[in-house]
């Protein structure tokens, strides 16, 4: 039998026809157990990030439109008296939108009749407090009024918490509180 003089010596295998042995099918489920480890924790942590840039967007949220309701609050001049009031009423809600607009044609009246005008600036702002769709901003506030005649106006300084509450339209003003 000259064929089986020129056959190869039989290659010992852990008994596997894949060739593995049981130490290199440990390391390989090791290595895929660390994958999916790994995996996780990179989705939990860009979900965790993704969380904070949205909480941060919609803390700095609160904080521009409560700026832009003081601002719109003490600037009001007597030749636009009823657009000045109209865009505060627009950016108000809830109760407090209703009590404005309930008192917003006397005092267009009293602007008009002084011819008043009224510039305010917002020097500080910050966030007090979030809870869900709902803020409170501080706010201070530097305002100048001129009545007919007047000569330079003085600044008052003004102090105000604006609370904010969010709609399908943005966060709108639910109530202002002036602190002395």
């Amino acid at each position: 039998m000259a064929d089986d003089a020129d056959s190869p010596e039989p290659v010992a295998t852990s008994g596997r026809l894949d060739g593995r042995d049981p130490a290199t099918r440990r390391v390989a489920a090791g290595a895929g157990l660390t994958v999916v480890v790994l995996a996780g924790a990179l989705g939990w942590l860009g979900h965790h990030i993704q969380q904070n840039q949205q909480s941060q967007q919609q803390r700095e949220q609160f904080v521009q439109v409560a700026r832009q309701a003081a601002v719109n609050l003490t600037t009001i001049s007597y030749t636009q008296a009823d657009a000045d009031v109209q865009r505060i009423l627009d950016a108000t809600t809830g109760e407090f939108r209703d009590d404005f607009t309930q008192r917003s044609r006397p005092f267009v009246d009293v602007v008009k009749q002084s011819h008043s005008e009224s510039e305010g600036t917002v020097t500080e702002a910050g966030l007090e407090s979030v809870d869900g769709d709902r803020a409170e901003v501080l706010l201070a506030v530097a305002v100048r009024t001129t009545l007919a005649g007047d000569a330079v106006p003085e600044p008052r300084r003004w102090r105000m918490r604006i609370s904010l509450q969010g709609t399908d339209d943005g966060p709108k003003v639910s109530n202002i509180v002036f602190i002395p």
